[in-house]
């Protein structure tokens, strides 16, 4: 049983380790991380009939990246496991590596969080998740044993290496749109000061397009504004550059730049779910059907449209372990969440910004439409977007609101859903804050707002 007083109870969260640095998440932690996650590796391998020869370690623009990193290899190599250092990378980079060199790989990120934060996130060979479902507990457990002096090194430490597989990387990404049948748009891409300052120039130098990136910088300080696109007020710099410079798109990237956020050519923003349903119809119509996973705050018009392009849907609770494993079980060809993450079949089902603004660049070629139209099939519906309340019980107040609405369609899946037809609502607990995250969604925004109201005064009387 991990003990409530470690270290590591505070920056183990439910899919990474994340901290502030130093402070909550230093050296020594990251150390014993290290050796934690190798000697989880190799039982995992050992328990397959193979073994672990090496574990990738990279880093984003951070500060204490480079210092972070080396003390995680430095734990790695106690388990005598060699370690490639893949030097700066994006994550979605880390999980073309890991999939493509089939080696477990680590890279140090706190992805949108602000510059004093530093953390980790995992996946096995294959770029299989590590989650708190998935192994991140037993990592963990064994962590708080290297620090207690109770993991043993090897005889001999692992060896030290380095490679770069970003020009790689640049052509798997390519390969999911046909080059030669692209119209010659013109993008703006708001890096943030993150990693897509790097791997976004790299592959849009491949392509026949006009590309303008925004703080292009490594600068793990963030000096011009988070590398949270979710948040409107971080999309207005993109949303006016668009418009002014009469571009056709616009991709807004997270720190560690798996995630994007669209922006068409009048400046407005897509939602998670829209580009979900792009992507989805595109990758349906390529291949003739197949499953395709949604996590259960998307909106309705997700699953329509997967239906209307001969595709399967499938609900998922939020977050990436949970998708990934779903995909792997139902072999299924995309996932998608309203949060801005997408998954790929043909990219060992990992989630990459970059691949899902190639496809929907290539549909817009392909459709000869300006994203401002092309969206508009897609969206049904109007939604609140997620809205946080304090609450100091929250699983009561689900209870609560379940009690209250218990005439109406409901399930247990994350949190509790609630669907009377022509509205529903979600409402999940924060896995590391006394909140309660609701999502609703109804025909119109009048209709939205009434019913957050509804719901919140149930969940507050």
């Amino acid at each position: 049983m991990a003990d409530a007083d470690s270290p590591f109870a505070a920056i183990v969260k439910a899919y990474d380790v994340r901290g502030v640095c130093p402070g909550e998440y230093d050296p020594p932690l990251a150390r014993a991380i290290g050796a934690g996650f190798a000697a989880f590796a190799l039982e995992e391998a050992a328990a397959a009939g193979r073994g672990v020869e090496r574990i990738l370690v990279a880093r984003d623009m951070r500060p204490t990246g480079v210092e972070m990193s080396r003390a995680f290899a430095d734990g790695v190599r106690s388990q005598g496991v060699d370690v490639i250092d893949l030097g700066l990378c994006s994550t979605d980079e880390v999980y073309f590596a890991s999939g493509s060199l089939d080696a477990p790989a680590a890279v140090f990120t706190a992805s949108h969080n602000p510059a004093e934060y530093n953390g980790t996130k995992f996946c096995l060979s294959g770029a299989r998740p590590v989650g708190e479902d998935s192994g991140l507990l037993r990592v963990r457990e064994l962590a708080e044993a290297s620090l207690a002096g109770d993991l043993a090194d090897a005889p001999e430490p692992g060896s030290l290496g380095d490679r770069d597989v970003l020009e790689d990387f640049v052509r798997h990404v390519c390969g999911f749109v046909d080059i030669h049948g692209l119209r010659p748009l013109k993008v703006v891409a708001d890096t943030a000061n993150g990693m897509g300052g790097l791997v976004v120039p790299a592959v849009f130098a491949q392509l026949p397009l006009e590309l303008e990136v925004m703080f292009p910088e490594l600068d793990g300080t963030f000096p011009n504004h988070p590398a949270d696109p979710i948040q409107p007020v971080n999309q207005v710099a993109l949303q006016e550059r668009v418009v002014a410079t009469g571009a056709d798109l616009g991709l807004a990237f997270d720190g560690d730049a798996d995630r994007v956020v669209l922006v068409d050519e009048q400046g407005r923003t897509l939602s998670g779910s829209t580009t979900t349903a792009i992507i989805a119809a595109t990758i349906l119509d390529a291949r003739g059907g197949g499953t395709v996973i949604h996590n259960l705050i998307c909106s309705k018009a997700v699953p329509e449209v997967v239906r209307e392009h001969g595709g399967t849907p499938l609900r998922s609770r939020v977050g990436h372990s949970f998708i990934k494993k779903l995909m792997a079980d139902e072999g299924a060809v995309f996932g998608g969440e309203h949060s801005a993450h997408y998954y790929f079949l043909d990219n060992y089902r990992a989630d990459s910004g970059l691949i899902a603004s190639m496809m929907v660049i290539g549909r817009m070629s392909a459709t000869g439409l300006p994203l401002s139209e092309l969206r508009r099939p897609f969206e049904r519906y109007a939604d609140s977007g997620e809205l946080n309340t304090r609450v100091e019980d929250p699983h009561a107040v689900i209870e609560h609101v379940a009690a209250h609405y218990s005439d109406l369609d409901q399930d247990r899946l994350d949190g509790l859903t609630v669907d009377a037809g022509d509205w529903w609502f979600n409402l999940r607990p924060s896995n590391t804050e006394p909140l309660l995250r609701l999502n609703v969604e109804a025909a119109d925004q009048d209709a939205v707002a009434a019913r957050v109201a509804e719901v919140q005064a149930v969940m507050t009387g």
